[in-house]
C-alpha cells in the first residue's frame, strides 16, 4: 500500500522472519558464528537464548541458511509442545523421511538408520528446537537420549535448542543436569541500543530499496525509547507509521506519527520491560554508521557454507 510513495520496493517491517532484513550487528555476527560453529563441529547441543523478540529464528533460519543444502539436512521444530510421538514424527517428516510405524522403537530405529546413511554420505543432520522454553521435562530428556544416536567417533545428530531467558532457567534446575552437560555451545541475542536501532531502522529500509530518510531524526529516537530495542516492537512501531504517514501523505515521517502510533499501540502506557535475565547481559555497543548486511563465515568449518552473493 505504502511502497511506492516511500519509494521501497518490499516492505521492511514485516513480523514475518525473513533472513533477507537480518541486521549484522556485532551481537548478531557473535551469535551466528557461535551457531554456526556449534552445527558444524557436531558438537551435540547448541542453546540460544534471548529475550521476547530479539530475532532468534530469524537468525536461525539465516544460519540454516548458509550451509550447503546437499550437506546439511535440518528439521524445524516451531511448536515444542508436542508429545514423544507427535515430535518423533514431525521430525522425520521435516527430514523427508515418511515414518512407517507409529511407535517410539520403530521411528527411533528408522531415524538411526537414515541418519546412519547420511553420515556415510559425509552429511549432518540437525534438529532446532524453537520456543525451547516450553519443552515438558519429559520430552527434554527423550531429546538428550537423541543424542545417544552416534559412532564411536561421531555424532550423528546435531541438536539446537532455542527459547527465551525461562529456557536458561530451566537448563539449571538439577534433574537436567546431564543435559547441560552435553551443551557445548551457548550464545544469546540482546535488545538493541539506542545507536544500534537507527541503524537497524536505517538497514532494513535500505534492503527494501529507500532512496532517501523516511523517518525524522527525533522519530527514530522516540521508537527506541518505546520498543526498548526489542526489534520486533521496532517493526510493529514502523509499520504502523508508514501505513499512517501514507494516510496523511506526509515524509518523512514526523515525531508526532509516531507518539501517535505508540498510543494506538498502548506502548506509552505500558512500557516494555525485559527480564533481569536479559538485561544483565546487555552491553552498550557502538557501531558503525550503517550495519554490513554480508556476513563472512568463521573459517575452518567442518561443512561449507554457501558462497557470499
Amino acid at each position: 500500500m505504502y511502497k511506492s510513495f516511500f519509494g521501497l520496493s518490499a516492505l521492511p517491517f514485516r513480523a514475518s522472519p525473513d533472513p533477507r532484513f537480518l541486521c549484522m550487528s556485532p551481537q548478531i555476527r557473535e551469535a551466528m558464528a557461535c551457531l554456526q560453529y556449534g552445527i558444524a563441529a557436531r558438537s551435540g547441543f547448541v542453546v540460544m537464548t534471548g529475550e521476547v523478540g530479539t530475532g532468534k529464528t530469524t537468525l536461525l533460519k539465516t544460519v540454516l541458511n548458509t550451509f550447503v543444502k546437499d550437506r546439511v539436512s535440518s528439521a524445524f521444530v516451531f511448536n515444542p509442545r508436542l508429545d514423544l510421538l507427535d515430535f518423533l514424527e514431525f521430525v522425520l517428516t521435516d527430514f523427508g523421511i515418511p515414518p512407517k510405524t507409529r511407535t517410539k522403537s520403530g521411528m527411533l530405529l528408522q531415524l538411526n538408520h537414515w541418519l546412519i546413511d547420511r553420515f556415510r554420505e559425509g552429511g549432518l543432520c540437525v534438529i532446532v528446537v524453537d520456543e525451547a522454553q516450553n519443552l515438558s521435562w519429559d520430552l527434554l530428556e527423550e531429546i538428550r537420549l537423541l543424542t545417544n544416536l552416534e559412532t564411536s567417533s561421531e555424532k550423528l545428530l546435531q541438536i539446537v535448542l532455542s527459547g527465551q531467558p525461562e529456557l536458561e532457567e530451566k537448563l539449571n534446575n538439577p534433574c537436567v543436569r546431564q543435559l547441560r552437560q552435553r551443551v557445548s555451545v551457548w550464545c544469546k541475542t540482546h535488545p538493541l541500543a539506542g545507536d544500534q536501532t537507527q541503524a537497524y531502522v536505517a538497514e532494513r529500509l535500505r534492503i527494501a530499496g529507500a532512496k532517501e530518510p523516511v523517518f525524522a531524526a527525533d522519530a527514530i529516537e522516540y521508537i527506541h525509547a518505546y520498543s526498548n530495542g526489542i526489534p520486533r516492537l521496532v517493526n510493529l512501531i514502523c509499520e504502523h507509521a508508514l501505513i499512517s504517514a501514507y494516510v496523511e501523505q506526509i515524509k518523512p515521517i514526523p515525531l508526532r506519527i509516531i507518539e501517535s502510533v505508540c498510543v494506538d499501540l498502548n506502548l506509552d502506557q505500558r512500557p516494555f520491560v525485559i527480564s533481569s535475565l536479559a538485561t544483565s547481559g546487555l552491553q552498550e555497543a557502538t557501531l558503525p554508521s550503517a550495519f554490513s548486511n554480508t556476513f563472512t563465515p568463521i573459517a575452518d568449518l567442518p561443512y561449507p557454507l554457501k558462497d557470499s552473493e
